[in-house]
């Protein structure tokens, strides 16, 4: 009889030895069911009734508009001294054809201070100047420096840079825009539309989402009208 619990601590000591690995996969499986069953958060447990004013999104680069406004201006100002000089001092010199040989270079050959020749030329050059202008200047007021989600929820506000350093502020209500690609696709701009404005507004991914779970269930969504 003294053998039996001797027996029974062998036994158990063998079938260990035997089985050596189930206590560890049991505990295996128990952290695995552990690290699943941890809730994350998604898009559809944010509460976008926010309290107070929230920013959404954050581009500081003043220095970077500022020089290419300043560029803007000095183009224009060429291009368009360019373009009075082509309408006021070019003179009507007509071109001796008897003198005209082979070698003789295409701009010795052509009349500038003639109609066609000055008009077009005081035309492309105002026009280049003023496009150039409005291209930088729209792109500069398209450039979103904060998004903002207000206090509620409802609106939102689009502070922008202008071409003379100061912002420019714009609150509109959440269902007039539209994110026109997801934030985690989107490399260099990330364009959004608001209903009844003209082009889109950008927000270049160099800038921070200060909220990003935020943003997309908000301001991040597609919107059809």
């Amino acid at each position: 009889m003294f053998l039996l619990p001797f027996a029974a601590t062998v036994l158990k000591r063998a079938a260990g030895q035997r089985f050596p690995f189930k206590y560890v996969s049991d505990k295996i499986n128990i952290k695995k069911m552990s690290s699943t069953s941890i809730p994350t958060k998604t898009i559809h447990d944010v509460n976008t009734n926010v309290i107070k004013d929230v920013i959404l999104f954050k581009y500081e680069n003043p220095k970077f508009y500022m020089y290419m406004n300043i560029f803007a201006v000095v183009q224009y100002m060429f291009w368009t001294y360019l373009g009075v000089f082509s309408f006021s001092t070019l003179r009507d010199a007509p071109v001796d054809k008897s003198t005209i040989t082979d070698e003789t270079p295409w701009f010795r050959r052509i009349n500038l201070g003639e109609n066609k020749y000055r008009n077009t030329l005081g035309i492309i050059s105002v026009v280049i100047g003023g496009s150039s202008l409005a291209v930088i200047w729209m792109y500069t007021l398209r450039s979103v420096r904060y998004l903002i989600l207000n206090k509620g929820g409802k609106k939102l506000t689009f502070v922008t840079y202008t071409p003379f350093g100061k912002n420019r502020i714009m609150t509109v209500p959440m269902e007039n825009v539209c994110c026109k690609e997801a934030r985690n696709i989107a490399r260099v701009q990330l364009p959004m539309k608001i209903k009844n404005r003209w082009m889109h507004y950008m927000l270049d991914m160099r800038g921070e989402f200060k909220n990003p779970l935020l943003f997309d269930c908000t301001a991040g969504l597609m919107r059809k009208w």
